[in-house]
Formats: structure tokens, sequence, C-alpha cells
């Protein structure tokens, strides 16, 4: 497949053009609310003027500290019309992780709400070269400026400023600053160029056959790039409607759906599960959609086959990275085979490279996977020797994601290269054994990691989510399970049952932490 859509400069430059397509046609539905493309293009243009108004300049770091809502978009897009770049901020950090994100990008102004404003004060004394807070919110407390706090301006009080039309964004501008999701020690920032932007944002509307007439029920959270980038991006540069939710509610999510207006749906495999559940009290089923489509973490054989039983519908896996947005895809024709991601999206590579030797392996020998096209990021932010790593001589990126590809060009993945576990010499993927013990009845789901051994280097431990309302299962009776169907170094030495399993707001397990949990 090729891309036969043009690529827009910026994802600015594809809203726009959207507005001058179709300044009625419905962009946002939010909260009992229609905001059609004029609508939304003047909210963008009277947060370019008033960031510009409270002395945001070309080149200034804007970190977005928001949940869900119109005024995210505003403030978006409106970052990149004042000729800024946008840093995004998961709305669950803390003083810690703020710190770190607001001093590590040198944030000029932080764009807020009035429940997380109090998060920001907590350590602006740590931030010099923050100048700027914006509150958003009738609650902000922007009436109680004092001297601990004279920073802050309401968001809500937003002006245009005449005569000034903003600053259309230069292709090679650094748009966003994402930062990783720092599963395993302290998260880095990702700069991806307007061009990567739109590029993948085609290419993705391209894969999906996403058109003007999709209307995408959207829960997922902004401040990551499934949300804004695919979902956002996808709408604006179609000119479809996007169903904007402040967070993700299984019982409303199959209320929408089930009223039939939905054509697409987006969502990590927790929602997955969780709607599943849902489903399953209720009588009648929704309505077919468009497409269902699931990433950020790995979806089970189990979840696809219940979710295709129950819905009727298989679910669409794609595979994607903050550094490069959506990189591989399950076709839109053809078979969404479980527990695979596809192949590259139009005008894009991949391919798998022996973890030491780099040389790229044949099919269904397991290694790194490495992407490269118009996608991939411009590199780490002021990290010059990570930027070095993460790319090979000939412009490949290194994934750090494990994986292998079938013949006809299906990728699995099969863990993080610094997840790999290494015992007695033999190489073990995490994943490998985590999917075979969620193939025991008992088992809700697992999570695998490497602990120090004194005789093997590392030994194969593994925490458990028992399965409510099925018989209990003991660790040996696991282990057992295991040793039966691969090989006996690959069997978890240790069981460790836990209530749950610790994931990051996107769903994805921290291994980090699950050691801490079984050591």
């Amino acid at each position: 497949m090729t891309v036969t859509t043009d690529v827009p400069a910026s994802i600015l430059h594809a809203f726009i053009a959207s507005c001058e397509r179709d300044p009625t046609h419905p962009c946002i539905l939010f909260e009992g609310q229609t905001l059609t493309y004029s609508d939304v293009h003047d909210l963008v243009r009277r947060w370019a003027s008033s960031l510009r108004g409270w002395g945001v300049a070309p080149g200034d770091r804007v970190a977005l500290f928001l949940e869900n809502s119109p005024s995210f978009i505003g403030a978006y897009l409106g970052t990149h019309l004042a000729g800024a770049t946008v840093v995004l901020v998961n709305t669950q950090y803390r003083q810690v992780e703020l710190r770190h994100l607001l001093g590590d990008s040198g944030a000029r102004t932080c764009v807020t709400d009035s429940v997380r404003v109090a998060d920001v004060l907590r350590v602006v004394a740590d931030l010099p070269d923050l100048a700027t807070i914006v509150a958003v919110g009738a609650d902000a407390p922007v009436a109680d400026r004092t001297a601990d706090h004279p920073r802050i301006v309401a968001g809500d009080d937003l002006a245009f400023l005449g005569g000034w039309d903003g600053i259309m964004p230069d292709p090679d501008g650094i748009a966003v600053i994402g930062y990783t999701s720092g599963t395993t020690g302290r998260s880095k920032g990702a700069m991806l160029r307007h061009r990567n932007l739109a590029a993948n944002a085609v290419a993705v509307t391209t894969a999906w056959h996403w058109s003007g007439s999709d209307r995408l029920l959207l829960m997922l959270p902004l401040f990551h790039v499934h949300g804004l980038c695919v979902g956002m991006h996808g709408t604006f540069v179609t000119g479809g409607t996007v169903d904007l939710r402040r967070k993700f509610e299984a019982s409303e999510a199959l209320d929408v759906l089930t009223r039939g207006e939905t054509t697409m749906f987006f969502g990590v495999p927790t929602m997955y599960t969780r709607l599943i559940a849902e489903a399953s009290g209720r009588s009648h089923r929704p309505p077919p959609i468009r497409l269902y489509v699931s990433g950020s973490a790995p979806l089970s054989a189990q979840t696809f086959a219940e979710f295709e039983a129950g819905f009727g519908q298989a679910i669409l896996e794609r595979y994607g990275m903050t550094e490069t947005i959506m990189n591989l895809t399950n076709p839109f024709d053809g078979e969404r085979r479980a527990g695979t991601v596809g192949g590259p999206f139009p005008g894009q590579e991949a391919r798998i490279v022996d973890v030491r030797s780099r040389v790229p392996v044949v099919p269904e020998v397991d290694g790194e996977i490495q992407v490269r096209g118009p996608h991939v990021f411009a590199g780490y932010w002021n990290r010059p020797d990570a930027t070095e790593e993460a790319f090979d001589a000939d412009g490949w990126f290194n994934t750090g994601d494990l994986g292998r590809a079938s013949a006809d060009g299906y990728v699995t993945i099969t863990g993080r290269a610094k997840e790999l576990i290494i015992s007695g010499g033999y190489n073990i993927y995490p994943r490998e054994v985590e999917e075979i013990l969620e193939a025991h009845p008992a088992v809700l789901e697992a999570a695998v990691v490497g602990m120090p051994d004194a005789d093997f280097g590392e030994q194969v431990v593994a925490a458990v989510v028992r399965r409510p309302g099925v018989p209990d299962v003991s660790p040996d009776a696991l282990i057992e399970f295991c040793r039966d169907q691969v090989a006996s170094y690959k069997k978890p030495r240790r069981i460790v049952f836990v209530d749950s399993l610790p994931r990051n707001a996107m769903g994805k397990v921290v291994k980090g932490d699950v050691k801490v949990l079984v050591a």
C-alpha cells in the first residue's frame, strides 16, 4: 500500500484545511456541546493570541497538564500557532515527576486546571524557567494571587489580539516533546517534528480508511500519543468528528456504542477487558462499528477471542511508541491475527535484527525491532548521547522492543530488550512465559521478570493475578504447567500471587514495580 494523500506541513495546516473545507461540520462533541470546525478554529486563535500576550515566544516550551477537554485542544493547537512547542504532561504526575518534566524541558509556561494547579505550585520554587502558570476553570485560584504565586493567570480569560494571525509551523520545527512512559528509569523527552506528526497521521488514516464521515469515541488521555497523535490528529487530517470524554468508563462507553452513532473506538487492553465484563451483564450487544483499535500494551489472545465472541468484531491491534507514534498495524482489510501487530504502516519501514550482531534475522527468529521513515522523531531533548545510541548508521531507530515476524510478515512483540532475562546463558523472553501462564484457566494476567540468582545470574519469577470464580491453583501447579509447554530453563522458579499488576497511565505493566512485589 502506498500513501496517496498529500502530507500537510503540520497538523495545524491539516486542521485549517479541514476548517476551510467544511467550517460547520462537527469537530468535537464534549459534555453536551457541539463545537464545529469554525468554533474550534476560533478557540485556537484565541489561545494563540492569549499565549502570546502572556509572554510565550517562538521556540518556547508550553507544558499541558490538563485532562481531556476542548481547552486542551485549544491550548495544543494554539501553542503551535504561537510558534511554540508543546510538552505533554501525564495528569497523574505529582511533585517528583513534575519537577523532572518541567525542569528538564525548560517549560516557560504551564497550562493546567483548578485541580492540578496546586501540584504545580508545590514545585514552582524549583523551576526558575517557569514564568507563567495558566489556570483553566472557574475554580482556579486566580484571584488568590500572593507573593508565593504571582505567576498565575486565568486560562478562561482568552483574548484575541487584532492584527496578528499567528505563526504557521515550519515542518522541521519541534511540535511536541513527549516524555517516554518511563516503565524503567527516568523518562526522556522525545522531540517530534511537525512533519513527523503529519506524516504519521496520513499513514494511519490511509491504512484504516478513516474519512470525514467517521465519529471516533475517544476516552484515551490526550497527554498520550495514542489519544492525541492518533485520535485527534487523525480527526483533524480527515475532517471527521471526535466524541471526546474526560476518561474511560465502561458503562458509559457501552451506552454510547449502543446508540449506533460511533464508527471507531480506540482503547488499551484494560478497556477491552472491562467492556467485555460490562457487556456480559447486558442482554444486547452494541451494533457493529467500523473499527475497534487496541494498543499501548499487548492484547492477550484470550481478550481478542472473548471480544470477538461477545461483540462480533475483531479488534485491530497496532504497535507504536512515543518516539515514532504508530509503527505497525494489522490490516484493515484482511486477517487481524491475535497476538500480532501486523506490518508497517504505509510509507514506513520496519525490520528485526539480532540483538548482538545487528544483522537482520529470518522469519520466526526473535530480535530487536527497528523502524525507519518520516514518522521517526528528531531525537531526545538535551540528550545527544541517548539520541546517538538510538539510531544506527543507516538511520534505523532501535525501538528497544523485541519481536519476531511470521513468514507472511505479521510481527509479534515478545518483550523489551532491557527486560530480556539471561539465565544460565539462555535468553528468555518474558512475554512468551506470560502468554503461557495467561493461557491457564485460573490465571487472569501475569508479569514475568528476571531476579538475581547466585547460580544462574537471573531466575524467572512471575507475579500472577488469579481469575475470579475459578478454583485456585498452586504455584507448583503453574510451574509444572509451564514446564510442560516450554524448555525447562524458561519456566518460572517462583510464582507470587498478587491482587493486581502495577501499571502506568496507559495500562503498561511497570516491570520495576513488579520486581518490588516479588522480591
